[in-house]
């Protein structure tokens, strides 16, 4: 009653009138409120766990404050990470990545023609590629990725036991709609793109080549983001029993990726959400 109409009459007035103590009035009130905000901090907690678990152990104070927007939950990112911490929960991306050894580089005489030019306003205009490595079993395996430009999505994937052309191949056949629909491909000048097997499907169908200068990562800038982003979501610390169950998760990954992922660079949409907002 009283806290009904403190816009009206003074507490104490209230408190005289019902012949209550005012401390007995604010004890009252205070364990009222700890209650309900204790209700509402597991709650959040709650939510925040759920969040992480479903971006599958990647999501930091950014994005999950994101996700509660959406939810009509707006979160300081600092709230956001003591609870995280409350809970033990640690992005990926806290976590030391190992740099393997680089490999002697592509000599081809085919120049840089994306010029850093990484902002593509059409699909497939430019489609970026790169290798990274997966334990199966007690030995490394290899996972192709190619991306779209335009949306970051990964609209081809292979993997395999060795990294040859033979993967590169296989990872573009996998693209789904007409390869003459891609203009560019541009990779950094790893062996495995240097190839007759990748020059003449590339010819095949009117793709043109595009290589970062030797040594200069930056001209490939956007391909190494998205690559750290897939070793520290799927690739670091996994171990998978053969190259079936490796398969079989990096097709789950990929679809979460595309679908469900949100990415900053995208306005925190997915890449799926992205181009289909385009069209």
């Amino acid at each position: 009653m009283i806290r009904n109409n403190v816009h009206k009459y003074s507490i104490s007035a209230m408190c005289k009138v019902l012949n209550i103590a005012k401390s007995t009035y604010y004890y009252h009130a205070n364990r009222r409120e700890k209650e309900a905000h204790d209700k509402e901090e597991v709650e959040l907690s709650n939510d925040i766990q759920r969040l992480f678990k479903e971006s599958r152990s990647n999501y930091g104070t950014r994005k999950l404050k994101v996700e509660l927007e959406k939810k009509k939950k707006i979160v300081s990112r600092r709230r956001i990470g003591r609870i995280m911490k409350q809970l033990g929960l640690v992005s990926k991306y806290t976590v030391a990545q190992y740099k393997p050894y680089k490999q002697t580089c592509n000599e081809a005489l085919i120049k840089n023609e994306l010029h850093r030019q990484f902002k593509q306003e059409e699909q497939l205009a430019v489609v970026v590629s790169d290798l990274t490595y997966v334990r199966v079993e007690k030995k490394w395996h290899y996972v192709c990725l190619f991306v779209d430009l335009f949306n970051r999505e990964i609209i081809g994937h292979s993997a395999g036991p060795n990294k040859t052309a033979a993967l590169v191949y296989q990872a573009l056949a996998s693209i789904k709609g007409d390869l003459h629909n891609i203009k560019m491909f541009h990779t950094d000048r790893g062996k495995e793109f240097d190839n007759k097997l990748i020059s003449e499907a590339l010819e095949t169908f009117g793709i043109q080549r595009s290589l970062s200068m030797k040594g200069c990562p930056y001209d490939n800038a956007v391909a190494e983001a998205m690559f750290k982003v897939f070793k520290t979501e799927f690739a670091n610390g996994a171990h998978f029993a053969s190259l079936e169950q490796l398969a079989l998760e990096l097709n789950d990954y990929v679809h979460w990726f595309n679908n469900i992922r949100i990415h900053g660079t995208l306005g925190y949409l997915t890449p799926v959400e992205f181009k289909n907002r385009s069209l």
